[in-house]
């Protein structure tokens, strides 16, 4: 047995699936002109590191190394996605109350919300719509939490993007969000009706 070989074995397919999984969730989301170009380099570091492997095929410890060099792979490539965070995120948020007070909070921090009625088991809701960019996302979850504890959201991927006061918003200078939510907790007992929501946002 060669450790110096089995450890070329493990970092080599380290190095190619990481590569792998950046390369097909870059694929999923449409970025068309990186995709081919990493996919390249994917296919030179597989075929160096399987005709390695081949070469030790009777000796089950290389192979084992190889699969764990897989394996550790996947989960640096998803660890790597994640702090790299590309594309954008549209944020879903049901309040339990037709309260425009969050939807009005969340425009004023600055994201593009979209409003649509909604009924549950105890009454009206209202359906929001934010987007965000993943790597912003963190902080329109703690906002949500902070300004409305009680509502429920969850995430969905936005593959394309085009046009609209979200996409303005998102490009437009980011505020003082920590400063802000301080304000908004103070006042966050106030009801919101449609209207003054509607008065308010043709005001500015």
């Amino acid at each position: 047995m060669d450790w110096t070989i089995l450890i070329q074995i493990f970092f080599i397919n380290l190095v190619y699936i990481s590569i792998n999984t950046i390369r097909v969730i870059l694929t999923m989301r449409g970025y068309r002109k990186v995709a081919p170009f990493i996919a390249m380099i994917e296919v030179i570091i597989y075929t160096l590191g399987l005709s390695i492997v081949m070469q030790y095929i009777s000796q089950p410890i290389y192979l084992i190394t190889y699969a764990v060099g897989f394996g550790v792979g996947i989960y640096t490539g998803m660890i790597i996605e994640d702090k790299l965070a590309l594309g954008y995120s549209v944020v879903h948020i049901i309040t339990n109350s037709t309260d425009h007070t969050l939807a009005q909070n969340l425009r004023t921090l600055g994201y593009g919300v979209t409003i649509q009625p909604g009924y549950g088991r105890d009454g009206d809701r209202l359906v929001l719509m934010a987007l965000t960019p993943r790597s912003e996302e963190r902080k329109l979850y703690d906002a949500i939490e902070e300004l409305s504890p009680s509502a429920f959201y969850y995430a969905s991927e936005a593959k394309y993007i085009k046009g609209g006061f979200m996409t303005k918003r998102m490009k437009s200078k980011p505020v003082d969000q920590p400063e802000l939510l301080s304000e908004m907790q103070a006042e966050q007992d106030e009801f919101m009706t449609k209207d003054e929501y509607i008065d308010d946002s043709s005001n500015k």
